[in-house]
């Protein structure tokens, strides 16, 4: 059976190369991944090559829950694509248009069926949006 697909997206006024080095640098991503406020992005180990994995530690700020978002690549095309799979399984594509405005930054991702689609949804659009204004401010 297919899994249910939901695609976050957000237009970031950057250039191409520097939105790809934000978005897969370990000194960049413990900047930006994060969902709200009260989290944080401690630790981030990231080998960017098809077969290469990343695994990004995600913990609330006040210490009292934690997880390791980690999974590995199976599509790597320079300022373009990625496309990994979760270590649950899930896969991901994350495509990059240059628009009039700056990059179209599009994430497309299989649900997981644990929490609901919009909390999904509403999750990893915060993180995206926390991305965008990460790189607009740099």
């Amino acid at each position: 059976m297919e899994k249910q697909k939901i695609v976050v997206q957000a237009t970031v006024n950057q250039t191409v190369d520097k939105i790809w080095e934000y978005l897969n640098l370990p000194e960049h991503i413990t900047k930006w991944n994060s969902a709200s406020e009260d989290w944080h992005t401690p630790r981030a180990v990231n080998d960017l090559r098809v077969g290469g994995q990343f695994n990004y530690r995600m913990e609330s700020k006040d210490g009292s829950y934690g997880f390791d978002f980690s999974g590995k690549y199976h599509e790597v095309e320079l300022n373009r694509r990625i496309a990994y799979t979760l270590d649950d399984g899930r896969k991901v594509l994350i495509e990059l248009e240059p628009v009039e405005a700056g990059v179209n930054v599009k994430y497309t991702f299989e649900a997981e069926e644990s929490n609901s689609m919009e909390m999904q949804r509403s999750g990893w659009q915060a993180i995206l949006d926390n991305f965008k204004k990460y790189s607009e401010m740099q």
